[in-house]
């Protein structure tokens, strides 16, 4: 009876305590409630603030959560001093400090994330529709998000990459700039004069459409004494997409060989030259062919 008298006294203070606490639970609900309101009023006027703001999309939508994450901060830490008067700011900022480490420490790769994905956003040099590459991957960017990265290859698959690999490994942006360089690699026969070779193929450069004539001039520079020519590495602008590069190159290499077949320059096919250690005869012979004609080569006897 004493155990169930004691329970039943516990009842009761606990009921005291919440009745006593019910005013102030009320206020700390419409403290939530006016919070809610004020943070849709901030998301509003955030939203037509960075409205011609010359920032990505996904920054400005970033910007508008941060707004409103901070204004349910300040919002459930009022509400939270109103209903439990024994917890002082001290206490709460305390509790704030403990648990953000813990979480820090359990969500670290999320908050690495989600902080490269803050810088990304901030800087521009990588934007959506530019082509990159990174580790391997590469494609055209569609979406970047806070924690993630949206990159389309060009055939077609969708890679999701964390923003944290962008912003820690090298990135190439091939579309940074409207043009790009393209290089090929041409050969003409040591017989050919080198001079008259590459001013033919200058010209047929010049030719293409997709050649952008700029200020960066085309370059056709004799490069080695290759096995059965002498190469030439030309190379010109032309638009910075990957379809652009490889339409350009087909359209160049297609006007060189064409330049130098009509101007009767030689393009040739590998040479090679074989030594024998013993003296070779050619003699005619019946057997050489079917109708008893052609040399054959035949090992002289002693």
């Amino acid at each position: 009876m004493d155990a169930l008298a004691i329970f039943i006294d516990k009842l009761k203070d606990m009921g005291h305590a919440t009745l006593a606490l019910l005013p102030q639970l009320g206020i700390a609900l419409a403290v939530v409630l006016l919070t809610a309101l004020i943070a849709a009023i901030v998301r509003a006027i955030s939203r037509r603030a960075l409205r011609r703001a010359r920032l990505r999309e996904s920054l400005k939508r970033l910007l508008v959560i941060l707004s409103s994450l901070g204004t349910w901060t300040l919002g459930l830490m009022f509400a939270a001093l109103i209903a439990f008067p024994n917890l002082t700011p001290t206490k709460m900022l305390a509790g704030l400090g403990i648990g953000s480490v813990a979480i820090g420490f359990a969500f670290k790769d999320i908050f690495e994330n989600f902080l490269a994905g803050i810088i990304i956003l901030l800087r521009r040099e990588m934007r959506i529709g530019d082509y990159v590459h990174c580790e391997g991957m590469e494609g055209q960017v569609e979406e970047i998000l806070v924690r993630e990265t949206h990159i389309r290859q060009t055939d077609g698959q969708l890679v999701i990459v964390p923003n944290s690999l962008l912003f820690k490994n090298p990135l190439i942006i091939r579309t940074d700039l409207d043009e790009r360089r393209a290089t090929v690699i041409c050969g003409v026969a040591y017989g050919e004069d080198v001079d008259h070779a590459r001013e033919i193929i200058r010209k047929a450069v010049e030719s293409c459409s997709t050649v952008m004539a700029t200020e960066r001039p085309i370059q056709v520079f004799a490069q080695e004494f290759a096995d059965s020519s002498i190469n030439f590495e030309v190379t010109w602008w032309t638009r910075s997409r990957p379809v652009d590069i490889r339409r350009s190159r087909d359209e160049v290499v297609a006007a060189i060989k064409r330049g130098l077949d009509e101007a009767g320059v030689e393009i040739p096919f590998p040479y090679r030259t074989l030594t024998f250690g013993e003296t070779l005869r050619i003699t005619q012979t019946e057997q050489g062919r079917p109708d008893g004609e052609g040399p054959v080569f035949d090992r002289p006897t002693e």
